[in-house]
C-alpha cells in the first residue's frame, strides 16, 4: 500500500512539474562582467580559490553547461550576440567595443530577445550595463567621441532614443556602458537621473558614486521582482558591470578574499546574485522560473591574472587566455541555469553551446517561431535541459576576439586564423615568431589547454574546418533557413 501511495505522488508531481513547464516561465538572466569560467568556486575546485557560495548553490540546485561560449571576446560584441542570435561580427563592428556616447549597434528593425518574449505575453525590464550605444540628446546633433571626450555637448534633460527601451525593454534603470567609460550617470528609461555640468571634466553625475552601482543594480532588480504583480510572465535582463574594472568592491567586501581587491569583487558580485536569486523564491516564484547566470567574457588582464596564479587561483580553470583572446580563456564563460519545474538539481551538460542561442532557446520555450532575418545563428539548448540532445542545423560554432581574429570550432576540432592568442595574452599576434604557422589546431578533447598545435600535421582537418566558416560567413547566417545579408560586404577572415 506505501509503494502505490509513493507512485501515486511522484506521478501527481510529475504532472505538476508538468504543468509548470508548460506556462510559460519568468526568465532571468544574470551577466556578470568578465568573469572569467574559473572564477566560480564549483566550476574550478581544484585551481579556484575565490569562494562563491550563492553561485555554487545554484549549479546545485540546476545544472551547468561546461562549454558554453560568447560570441565574442569582449564587452560590445558578446551582448549584441547574446540580445540578437546573430554574431557581431556580421555588423559594422569588426574588431572593438563601443564608448559611452557611441551610436546605436542594433538596427531598429532587428529582432531582439526582449521583443520575442513581449511578442509573446511578457513583461520586460533591464537593470544594468547596456554598452550597445544610444542616441543621446546633443546641443548640435553631433555625439561626443571615445572613451573619455574632450568636451561634451549633451541636453541633460533631453530624450534618449533608440536605446533599451527602443529595443524591446518597457523598463530599464542602468548605465550606457562600462564604469571607466563616460559619462558616469544614470539612466532610467528614455531620461538621464540628473545631469552633468557639460565643462565637468570629470564627467560625473553629483552624487554618482561607481562604488555603488553595483549594489543599486541588486536593489533595483529586487525591488522590481518583489513588487512584479503583473499576471504576464516577466524577462528580466541584469547586465552587471561587475567583477570588471574599475574593480572597486565596497568598504564592507574589501579584504574578504583574502586574494586582492578582484578576487573581492567577485565575492561581493556573487553576493548580489545571491540577493535577486533570493527575491525569486521569497516570492514564491522559484519553481516557473528560469535563472541563469553567466559572464559576457573571459577575466580581464586587469584582475592581476599573474598575482591570482601566484597565490594558487586560475580565473580561466585549465584553459589558456583571457579576456579578448580566440584562446578558449576569452570566450567560454560560466553557465549556470535554475528551473526546477524543467532541469534536475546538480545536473550537467557538456554538450558545445553559444551564447547567441538564448533567442532561439526562448522562442522554443513560448512556442514562437523565428522569422529567417533573426537569430540567424541561434539554436535551442532548450533539450539539453531534459538530459536530451541539442538538435542543430548550425555545424558549428564561430569565436571572435577584440582584433578581429576568428576561429571556428566543431565537435572536438577548433580552427584559429592566428598564429598567438588574437588578442592581449602574449605572444600576441606580434609577438608570434615569424617561422609559426600562420593558423592553429586544437583536439579539445585532449587538449583543453590548447598547446598542441596539430594545424600542420592535420590539414585536411583545417581545410573543412576553414570552409565551413567561409560557408557561415557567406550565407549570413550558420543555421538552416533562406539565407540572409550581413551588414558589410566582406568580412576578413585572414587578418
Amino acid at each position: 500500500m506505501r509503494n502505490i501511495i509513493f507512485k501515486v505522488a511522484v506521478i501527481g508531481l510529475a504532472f505538476a512539474y508538468s504543468a509548470l513547464a508548460a506556462s510559460k516561465p519568468n526568465i532571468i538572466f544574470i551577466y556578470a562582467d568578465d568573469m572569467g569560467y574559473g572564477d566560480v568556486q564549483c566550476l574550478n575546485p581544484e585551481r579556484g580559490k575565490i569562494s562563491t557560495p550563492h553561485m555554487d548553490k545554484l549549479a546545485d540546485e540546476g545544472m551547468v553547461f561546461t562549454d558554453a561560449h560568447t560570441s565574442s571576446s569582449v564587452c560590445t560584441p558578446s551582448r549584441y550576440g547574446l540580445l540578437t542570435g546573430r554574431y557581431n561580427w556580421r555588423t559594422e563592428l569588426q574588431q572593438g567595443v563601443l564608448w559611452g556616447f557611441s551610436e546605436p549597434l542594433i538596427e531598429a528593425d532587428r529582432l531582439t530577445v526582449p521583443e520575442l518574449l513581449k511578442d509573446n505575453g511578457y513583461v520586460t525590464a533591464m537593470f544594468g550595463k547596456w554598452h550597445l550605444g544610444m542616441i543621446m540628446p546633443t546641443d548640435n546633433g553631433v555625439l561626443p567621441v571615445g572613451r573619455s571626450p574632450k568636451s561634451l555637448n549633451i541636453v541633460w534633460d533631453g530624450e534618449i532614443k533608440d536605446g533599451p527601451v527602443d529595443r524591446g525593454f518597457d523598463h530599464f534603470f542602468g548605465i550606457s556602458a562600462s564604469l571607466d567609460m563616460a559619462p558616469y550617470i544614470y539612466i532610467e528609461d528614455r531620461h538621464f537621473v540628473g545631469a552633468i555640468d557639460n565643462k565637468d571634466k570629470k564627467m560625473t553625475a553629483p552624487g554618482f558614486d561607481r562604488s555603488d552601482v553595483l549594489p543599486e543594480l541588486g536593489r533595483k532588480t529586487v525591488k522590481y521582482i518583489e513588487e512584479h504583480d503583473s499576471e504576464k510572465p516577466f524577462f528580466v535582463y541584469v547586465p552587471l558591470a561587475s567583477p570588471h574594472t574599475p574593480i572597486l568592491p565596497t568598504k564592507e567586501w574589501q579584504g574578504k578574499s583574502g586574494l586582492g581587491k578582484y578576487a573581492d569583487f567577485q565575492m561581493q558580485t556573487d553576493h548580489i546574485i545571491g540577493q535577486i536569486v533570493d527575491a525569486v523564491d521569497a516570492a514564491g516564484l522559484k519553481e516557473n522560473t528560469l535563472i541563469i547566470v553567466s559572464s559576457d567574457n573571459g577575466c580581464s588582464k586587469a584582475a592581476n591574472i599573474k598575482g591570482l596564479e601566484e597565490n594558487g587561483h586560475y580565473p580561466s580553470a585549465q584553459f589558456r587566455g583571457s579576456k579578448a583572446d580566440l584562446w578558449d580563456g576569452g570566450h567560454r564563460v560560466p553557465f549556470i541555469v535554475r528551473w526546477p519545474a524543467m532541469i534536475g538539481a546538480n545536473s550537467q551538460s557538456n554538450q558545445t553551446i553559444c551564447l547567441t542561442d538564448l533567442m532561439a532557446t526562448c522562442a522554443e520555450i513560448v512556442g514562437a517561431d523565428l522569422p529567417a532575418d533573426a537569430g540567424e545563428d541561434s539554436v535551442s539548448f532548450l533539450p539539453a535541459f531534459k538530459g536530451e540532445q541539442i538538435v542543430s542545423t548550425r555545424k558549428g560554432i564561430t569565436h571572435h576576439s577584440i582584433s578581429g581574429h576568428f576561429a571556428y570550432r566543431q565537435g572536438k576540432w577548433k580552427l584559429l586564423l592566428a598564429k598567438a592568442s588574437g588578442g592581449w595574452t602574449s605572444p600576441t599576434e606580434k609577438q608570434a615568431p615569424e617561422s609559426a604557422p600562420k593558423a592553429q589546431l586544437y583536439d579539445m578533447e585532449a587538449d583543453p589547454g590548447e598547446t598542441n598545435n596539430l594545424y600542420e600535421t592535420h590539414p585536411e582537418v583545417a581545410a573543412q574546418l576553414l570552409k565551413q566558416l567561409e560557408e557561415d560567413v557567406a550565407r549570413g547566417r550558420s543555421t538552416a533557413d533562406a539565407d540572409q545579408s550581413n551588414d558589410i560586404e566582406k568580412i576578413v577572415l585572414w587578418k
